[in-house]
């Protein structure tokens, strides 16, 4: 929020110094004072913390890019395609601190604002399978599964759609999770000599 005061604020004071400099005939100033002017109204657009998390996505450090996508508090403030991308890559990179719920509620949250390029559709669709499957909810994670392979147009994600649904099939029922948990799990015989 600070931040976005902040670039507000900035963003004033250069349009207003860069008005004056081209109304008072300084037009090399106001021409060298238009650089900064559009670093900071494309910081609007594009937030750095996003940008350096994707690079070391890419390079391969996820520890730096999770370090940088948890230093954005506040998504809210920030264009529609960038709040979903965050929320996307928060719900992508903190799965295990964040849990099944949250992850699914982010994920939801992201798709609902809408990602830009069809495989991060696909990616989002895949992962909601796979914690609808692990929750017991077979039939809702077929259909994020149908809905992936959709969006897969290049099929790179073909196998791990192929995995995740031979992993559905293994996974027991809503129904056999419960009976299981009403009877106490699953009870040891012992071995017969």
């Amino acid at each position: 929020m600070i931040g976005f005061i902040v670039r507000i604020l900035v963003t004033i004071v250069l349009l207003t110094g860069t008005v004056s400099l081209f109304a008072t005939g300084y037009w090399g100033w106001g021409l060298t004072a238009l650089l900064p002017l559009a670093v900071v109204i494309f910081s609007f657009f594009r937030n750095e913390n996003v940008i350096l998390a994707l690079n070391q996505m890419r390079l391969g450090n996820q520890d730096k890019a999770t370090r940088y996508i948890n230093r954005i508090k506040s998504p809210e403030y920030m264009t529609r395609r960038q709040h979903a991308y965050v929320l996307y890559l928060k719900a992508l990179m903190n799965a295990q601190e964040l849990g099944f719920a949250q992850s699914e509620q982010l994920l939801r949250k992201a798709l609902a604002l809408g990602l830009r390029t069809s495989e991060d559709n696909a990616v989002a669709r895949m992962h909601l399978a796979g914690i609808c499957a692990q929750t017991g909810r077979r039939p809702e994670a077929s259909a994020l599964l149908t809905e992936a392979k959709k969006y897969d147009k290049n099929g790179m994600l073909k196998d791990q759609i192929k995995m995740l649904q031979s992993q559905m099939q293994a996974v027991p029922s809503k129904n056999q999770m419960r009976m299981a948990q009403m009877m106490g799990g699953r009870k040891k015989m012992p071995k017969m000599r």
